[in-house]
């Protein structure tokens, strides 16, 4: 693709949150030489979720402009387990762990990027032969004060909590990855910024040509607010079922769809823009523009048409059932569960008390994705979706994530 710096730079910066340096980054551009893209992922789980999707879609940008994407698999450091963020050191995975979870990360991440301008590496293949000798003298290139800086690390550090000489190895590495693989650009998300400008710093030391460092924000889950994990339940997976994909992202709110279409759309720059103002001028139906995204994404992870069809099924869904596409929602997290549901109703704006929505129950009026309730003191004990229904035409859904 054939694009000034410019041009180049508006869609690099799309959604992130820091690009260090810029200028550096406009130098390294204007060569017009392909540009060396690095992206590590430690492979401590099998399966992946929108969340992670948010780096590889960055990177499948960076291949549309023309640059070569090293997708890294850190099969090495994925034994040591990253500290950043823990409260305490990670469970040690074993090599066959590592190795199994790297395999079904090729086949999932290949659905974004394309596998013929993809190079993918293993760090293995050169950590391997650093040895104790090599090891030691990439030790020596940073001090334990400037280790504690790090946030989590200071944090268990005054709150005494151990802190295993392994993990101060971790960024260390992920630098040395750097060096070795000789990028020019390094993609991490927010969490991960100490890490990533490790690599800036020990190129340096190795006489190479410090890094640009981009990082991308954590993308919130279903609920809004935390950012997405399996743990709380509130995640999107790539290798669900395409309705419960599709059925998903037509639960998320209206802000939350403008950030998941920033992150996650392959949609350009200025149909970006377009969609964001016809969202708030109100050319822009959110239902519709929540239905695009929502074929795009299982789209991509399920076949071309696949959307379309998870579309249908929807629609015909909620016509069956007499369902209206648009009411209000409540969403909440698994620690509110369980969840009495005269609460919930209320919350929704169907009942105006907790009292009103009891006697509801009660007199029969309520019923729970299609299912009279009889029972005024039900509790909602699982995370899921719930349409709620009261008479013939107040509805409301109310999500657990």
């Amino acid at each position: 693709m054939s694009m000034t710096v410019a041009e180049q730079m508006a869609v690099i910066k799309r959604g992130c949150v820091e690009l260090l340096v810029e200028k550096e980054m406009e130098d390294k551009l204007a060569t017009g030489r392909p540009l060396i893209i690095k992206a590590g992922f430690d492979p401590t789980a099998p399966d992946l979720h929108l969340g992670h999707t948010v780096l590889i879609q960055k990177l499948r940008q960076f291949q549309q402009l023309g640059h070569e994407v090293h997708f890294l698999i850190g099969d090495f450091t994925g034994m040591i387990g990253d500290p950043t963020g823990k409260s305490e050191t990670r469970k040690v995975l074993t090599r066959e762990d590592v190795l199994r979870n790297a395999e079904t990360y090729k086949e999932q991440v290949f659905k974004i990027l394309d596998p013929d301008r993809t190079k993918v590496v293993f760090n293995s293949s050169w950590l391997n032969d650093l040895g104790c000798g090599g090891l030691i003298a990439l030790a020596s290139k940073y001090t334990v004060a400037r280790m504690l800086e790090r946030d989590d690390f200071h944090k268990r550090y005054t709150g005494q909590q151990p802190i295993a000489i392994h993990e101060f190895l971790y960024p260390l590495i992920q630098g040395y990855d750097s060096v070795a693989m000789k990028a020019d650009v390094e993609l991490g998300g927010t969490d991960q910024k100490f890490n990533v400008l490790m690599g800036r710093e020990l190129q340096r030391e190795w006489g190479q040509p410090p890094q640009c460092v981009l990082t991308m924000p954590l993308l919130e889950g279903l609920d809004g607010v935390n950012k997405m994990s399996k743990s709380l339940g509130n995640y999107i997976g790539i290798s669900e079922p395409a309705d419960e994909i599709f059925g998903k992202v037509m639960s998320i709110s209206d802000a939350l769809m403008i950030r998941y279409y920033e992150l996650l759309s392959d949609m350009s720059v200025a149909e970006f823009e377009k969609l964001k103002a016809g969202m708030a001028d109100g050319s822009v139906h959110p239902m519709a523009a929540k239905k695009a995204l929502g074929r795009e994404i299982v789209n991509r992870f399920h076949g071309a048409g696949s959307g379309e069809a998870a579309e249908e099924n929807f629609v015909r869904r909620f016509k069956e059932n007499e369902i209206p596409e648009d009411m209000p929602q409540v969403s909440y997290g698994t620690a509110d569960c369980p969840l009495l549901l005269a609460k919930a109703l209320t919350e929704a704006g169907l009942t105006k008390s907790n009292g009103e929505a009891r006697r509801s129950i009660d007199q029969g009026g309520v019923k729970l994705n299609g299912e009279k309730i009889s029972n005024a003191n039900l509790e909602l004990t699982a995370s899921g979706e719930y349409i709620v229904q009261i008479g013939k035409r107040r509805f409301a859904r109310i999500v657990i994530a």
